[in-house]
């Protein structure tokens, strides 16, 4: 998916038209301040250990790129699936093929994981867990895929946290959660780094982007499946993280975005999730939003370049020497409190 150090400063004065993931111009909207730091509340989830996401994330990049149709994705897959069966979860996995913008039909997977299948009430959680095949905003070996460190093995790694925690942990929260690891999220076409390309898909109806998610909203894994509200993670584990809060997210769902802020305010971690408007962005989040479960996206965003994502975003540069465990400790830790406060 098209996804320095950004200081407090970065709390002032930003963007607010929709961008999509490959969008490049952007117009200033003010928004307010962040509200005072206070002593932060206790926890009423347990300990999100970061070391333990760290690992996570670092196996799958060990894989090698996570592309659909190779080895390394059928590998990580298969580990997936077998870490959300270790962790108690129930596990679905939906198999389906779907046509690139190249025109390569594509083998691909979305793995999902129930934990307490029998619950009324259900949070869903999503990260994608495949991998982009170009590095097509760098500067060198542009026709070789990434390592998506943070694109987006730091969001599965986080979730297969959770899903450890809350297995082993004495008390549960009172919901379902279903954990969802869309496909083919980031095999898309950019038109700003790609028009050496052809784009098959154009004027087809279907978005390039986010197929995993695309198949999920018209093949739900349960009949008539809606969570009472969803959370997608996609770059959540970098050095420079920042969260802000994208258009998109505030339409269908701001009622959410207001809840996972709060929370993060409340436990200490709002100096990473920060109280500003940003464009929309096209995500898997949209889908899922289509089929009727209201889910934001908490992605990383900086201000200081001109396509919404960091200098790391679809280059080289995204592999495991830009994740921090402090902040797949305020992601993870924020996310599994929002669970236990339900």
């Amino acid at each position: 998916m098209n996804k320095r150090l950004i200081a407090a400063t970065f709390l002032t004065v930003f963007s607010s038209v929709f961008w999509s993931c490959d969008s490049s111009t952007q117009k200033r909207e003010k928004v307010g301040k962040a509200p005072e730091i206070k002593e932060p509340e206790m926890l009423k989830s347990p300990a999100f250990i970061a070391d333990s996401a760290y690992k996570y994330t670092a196996a799958q990049v060990g894989f090698g790129p996570r592309i659909p149709n190779t080895e390394a994705h059928v590998k990580t897959g298969d580990y997936l699936i077998a870490k959300l069966k270790a962790f108690g979860a129930t596990v679905t996995v939906q198999e389906f093929e779907s046509m690139a913008f190249d025109g390569t039909m594509l083998k691909m997977r979305n793995i999902i994981g129930s934990i307490n299948p029998d619950a009324k009430k259900r949070v869903m959680l999503a990260a994608h867990w495949d991998t982009r095949p170009w590095a097509d905003k760098d500067y060198q070996r542009k026709d070789e895929p990434i390592d998506g460190a943070n694109d987006s093995a730091s969001g599965v790694g986080i979730l297969l946290e959770i899903a450890r925690v809350i297995n082993g942990a004495k008390e549960k929260p009172n919901i379902g959660v279903d954990i969802v690891f869309f496909d083919g999220e980031d095999y898309g076409y950019d038109e700003s780094t790609q028009h050496d390309k052809v784009n098959k898909l154009a004027n087809s109806g279907t978005d390039t982007w986010c197929l995993g998610s695309q198949y999920w909203a018209k093949n739900l894994h349960t009949p008539g499946y809606k969570a009472d509200y969803g959370i997608l993670l996609d770059m959540v584990g970098s050095k420079t993280a920042k969260f802000a809060k994208d258009a998109s997210s505030r339409n269908y769902a701001s009622h959410v975005l207001n809840k996972v802020w709060d929370v993060a305010d409340k436990i200490g971690y709002g100096e990473y999730f920060v109280h500003v408007n940003t464009p929309g962005i096209t995500d898997d989040h949209d889908y899922v939003n289509q089929a009727g479960t209201p889910m934001i996206d908490i992605i990383e965003y900086n201000p200081l370049t001109n396509d919404y994502f960091a200098p790391y975003h679809h280059t080289h540069q995204d592999n495991m020497n830009i994740i921090e465990r402090r902040s797949l400790k305020a992601v993870g830790q924020t996310v599994l409190e929002v669970l236990y406060r339900e």
